[in-house]
Order: structure tokens, then C-alpha cells, then sequence
């Protein structure tokens, strides 16, 4: 195995760069919609993590015939078109409750919608 140096392992640290600031926009942010945007850049963090490590350097696609020795796993990426399909699904769901808790409670802010549960009881 070859030494991939600092730069080699580029793709892992952007993934951990997309990871934290998806968790710190779950965690910094009170409003709902925002809470949903970092979880859709945490998701794409981990996309892009899958898709990145299913790549072979000098692979190609797994057509039979020829000299070719080298294959790229097509399955990875087949779970990542799922994994969106998925998350597409969630995110519209997460919007839908958000505007029920807007027509509930009057805010998206889940600071607000805390204090006026506790005071409503």
C-alpha cells in the first residue's frame, strides 16, 4: 500500500469538515428549518464519504469482455441514489411537521415552542 500523505486523504477530511458543520448547525441553531438543513449536510457528508471510498484508482465499469482487470463496485453508488431517495423523503416529512408546529404553536423557534408547551402544560 502506497503512502497517501495529507493530501492523499483530502476527500476524508472534507467529509469531516461537511460532518461537523452539519452537527453544528443541528446544534447552534434553534430554528427548526435550520435544524433540517444541517441534517441534509450531515447527510451529504456521509454520501459523499460512500461514493468516495467505492472509487478504484484505474478501475472500470464491471462490463465482461475484453483485458480489463480492474472493477469499480457499482453498489455503493446504487445505495447512494437510494440513500437520496431517502433523504429527500425525510426532508419533506421534517418540512411538514414544521409547519404543523407553525400552525400550532405560531413559531418555528424550538426554544419558543418549548416554553409554550411547558406553560400550556
Amino acid at each position: 500500500m502506497e503512502d497517501l500523505g495529507i493530501f492523499g486523504l483530502l476527500n476524508y477530511w472534507f467529509v469531516f469538515l461537511l460532518m461537523m458543520i452539519g452537527l453544528y448547525i443541528v446544534i447552534a441553531h434553534e430554528n427548526l428549518i435550520k435544524k433540517i438543513v444541517g441534517l441534509n449536510v450531515f447527510q451529504v457528508s456521509v454520501f459523499v464519504f460512500y461514493i468516495s471510498i467505492a472509487k478504484i484508482r484505474g478501475g472500470t465499469a464491471p462490463i465482461l469482455g475484453g483485458d480489463l482487470q480492474i472493477y469499480s463496485n457499482p453498489l455503493p453508488h446504487v445505495l447512494i441514489l437510494t440513500a437520496i431517495v431517502v433523504g429527500v423523503a425525510t426532508t419533506a416529512l421534517g418540512l411538514a411537521l414544521v409547519v404543523r408546529v407553525q400552525e400550532s404553536f405560531g413559531t418555528i423557534e424550538d426554544d419558543e415552542v418549548r416554553e409554550l408547551e411547558e406553560r400550556d402544560g
